[in-house]
């Protein structure tokens, strides 16, 4: 291992430093992806299963305020009956519109014990111009009944670093009433909403009476696919792995010219035990005294003219 000696200098201590860095932040980034991976197969087969149950009323499900067992109805089918409250309906930003920039519509249905559980009705075209729903988007009148999936409450996504913590999204003010929100988040609509907001939202499948052409587009079944998370891990893991083997070969590469350099100047050095003898052509060649004394030698044991 001495030929790599040089890797202990402070440069190359730094330069391994950042490469393990980099491999340490690709191999977490992979296992993030296969975390997400699993969460999704896992929220795929929840949803097949659950797919297969008869819608519940939504009545008795959880508490108001109870956010955790609202997220354990998650896809859920239930149903509900009641009264839209479509003075109160809000949009929520970031949806898609027939592969164009959308909102969704929320509008609380007040059901007959008092309790409010809100529903994702579904889409409308908003290239960023609209902060409310418009009056032409119609609401129905009287009692209704609406059949879907129970959803939980979204909140602000946020990384927290152990002193601080990341949010990559805007925050809804918190005060006020709102017509238009980040997200759907049932906390906050719970503020401002007449009654006790349930912990779930219902993502509308059917709706009796049924859904007009003036009404938003009912969200869409949800994605059966496990999207691209294998294949980002495949890619994380298969950098990290290139960056080793790469690094690795800097390094011999370094440690082969580090040689030709040291042996080179070991040629060039001269040898102290190197004493020239009789007869050694380097004598010969490199004395000019011997040169003159040899050609005197020749002149003089030549005839007389």
């Amino acid at each position: 291992m001495s030929r790599y000696r040089f890797a202990l200098k402070p440069k190359w201590i730094l330069s391994h430093l950042f490469v393990l860095v980099m491999i340490l932040g690709m191999v977490r980034a992979g296992i993030w992806q296969w975390d997400r991976l699993q969460e999704r197969r896992d929220i795929n087969a929840r949803v097949e299963a659950v797919q297969q149950e008869e819608p519940t009323p939504v009545e008795g499900l959880a508490e108001p305020g109870d956010f955790a067992e609202g997220r354990a109805l998650e896809y859920r089918p239930v149903t509900a009956t009641g009264t839209y409250l479509a003075d109160q309906s809000v949009l929520v930003d970031g949806a898609d519109h027939k592969g164009a920039a959308g909102a969704w519509v929320l509008t609380p249905l007040q059901l007959d014990d008092g309790d409010v559980v809100i529903v994702k009705r579904g889409t409308i075209p908003n290239p960023g111009q609209l902060d409310a729903v418009p009056d032409s988007v119609e609401t129905p009148a009287g009692e209704v009944t609406v059949e879907g999936l129970a959803r939980p409450t979204e909140t602000r996504p946020e990384v927290n670093l152990g002193f601080t913590k990341l949010h990559f999204e805007r925050a809804d003010p918190p005060t006020g009433t709102l017509d238009n929100l980040a997200r759907t988040d049932l906390e906050r609509l719970d503020q401002q909403i007449e009654g006790d907001v349930l912990p779930f939202y219902v993502s509308l499948r059917e709706q009796d009476p049924a859904v007009t052409a003036d009404e938003p587009l009912p969200p869409l079944p949800p994605d059966p696919s496990e999207g691209s998370h294998f294949s980002y891990t495949v890619q994380w893991f298969t950098f990290s792995l290139m960056t080793v083997v790469v690094y690795v070969l800097i390094l011999r590469r370094r440690a082969r010219e580090i040689e030709r350099e040291e042996l080179d100047a070991e040629l060039d050095r001269a040898d102290p035990d190197d004493e020239p003898e009789d007869g050694d052509p380097r004598l010969v060649a490199g004395t000019p005294d011997a040169s003159a004394g040899s050609t005197e030698s020749t002149e003089s044991t030549d005839p007389p003219a």
